[in-house]
């Protein structure tokens, strides 16, 4: 089993959410979130002030998916996510040992 963690522009969580979807992930956790990476925010103007904007806006998903669909799955969030602009966003992907399903005990990719 395989985790894969994805921060997004908020503007691309619903298209990411259904690429998803269509490429067949039962289940997901999506969250706000707030970052930077190597853009290290703005400025901005608010009445007549400069104020440095430094944690912007992100939506992280995460989800765990057999090892088979890792590959379909990033795929689909990439060409989801991709502006082609800096700030599109990371995937982080790593291994799972074990999942479990707490209503019943269901063990490993079952438990998915």
């Amino acid at each position: 089993m395989t985790k894969i963690e994805a921060i997004v522009q908020p503007s691309k969580m619903e298209a990411v959410k259904d690429a998803l979807v269509e490429a067949g992930v039962a289940g997901m956790t999506i969250f706000e979130a707030r970052g930077h990476g190597r853009q290290k925010g703005h400025t901005e103007f608010y009445r007549g002030r400069e104020y440095a904007v430094d944690l912007l806006p992100k939506v992280k998903f995460e989800l765990v998916v057999s090892d088979e669909m890792k590959d379909k799955v990033i795929d689909a969030i990439i060409n989801a996510a991709r502006t082609g602009r800096i700030g599109d966003g990371k995937i982080f992907v790593s291994k799972v040992d074990e999942a479990i399903r707490i209503r019943n005990d269901e063990r490993g990719e079952i438990a998915l």
